[in-house]
Order: structure tokens, then sequence, then C-alpha cells
């Protein structure tokens, strides 16, 4: 691609609807996960209950908790959005497997928020790759 289509007006409308669909998505990710992680946090009796099913310990809700309360305010923060959502991945994957696995229940929810924060992953991946090396080259 040369630099003339790069600045074309058509090439920045799409480049405006592409963030706009991802900070979309993180706005709304920031919400689900600050929620259900604050559920997790203050001893919801669901959770408590769903963590005893899991039979690890209440530790791990703690965990859980922290881990999707962290990395939801990370999505709201430009320069660590990527990683927030990266984060979210790992811990959405490891929901699905207890679903499959472990509690049962439906995954759907644990798949929708997968696609979700993968999809935003992946649209911030030049702003997690810059960030991983300014701190590589330190």
């Amino acid at each position: 691609m040369t630099s003339i289509q790069a600045s074309s007006p058509t090439h920045s409308v799409v480049v405006a609807w592409k963030n706009a669909a991802l900070w979309l998505l993180q706005i709304v990710g920031a919400a689900i996960f600050l929620m259900t992680g604050w559920m997790k946090l203050s001893g919801n009796e669901q959770m408590v209950e769903l963590f005893a099913a899991i039979g690890i310990g209440q530790w791990f809700r703690y965990l859980t908790g922290l881990i999707e309360v962290s990395s939801a305010i990370l999505l709201l923060i430009p320069a660590l959005s990527g990683v927030g959502a990266m984060l979210l991945v790992l811990t959405m994957i490891g929901a699905i497997v207890t679903h499959l696995f472990i509690v049962g229940g439906s995954p759907a929810l644990p798949i929708g928020l997968l696609i979700a924060t993968g999809i935003v992953a992946w649209g911030r991946k030049e702003r997690t790759l810059r960030l991983i090396g300014r701190l590589w080259t330190r």
C-alpha cells in the first residue's frame, strides 16, 4: 500500500470506524467485567457457590475477581487496552474449560466474552507491541 493510499479519505473513515467499534467493545467489556469481578470480590452468594463447586478454594474467586476488575480498568486505558484484553482472553478460556469439564452449565457467555476480548486484543495489537518494544529496550 502506498502512502497516498494509506492517507486516503476512505482509509481514514475505515480506521475511525474500526477504532469506534473497538472502543464500544472495550467499554461494554469493561462494564461487564467490572460487574462480574465485583460480584466475585464482594462475596456474592452465587459466586461463592460457583467457586465452591470448582473445588480449588475461595482464594481462586478472589484472584479471578481481581484479574477481571484490573483487566476491565486496563481496557479503558488506551495504551494498556490490548494487555487487558489479552488477560481477559486467558481468563475466558479458563472459564470455558471450567464450564465444560467441571461445573457444567452453558459456556455461551464466556465464549461471547472470549470473542469480544479477542477482537479487542487483535485490534489493539500494534499498541501492545509498541508497549512491549518500549519495555524490552529499557
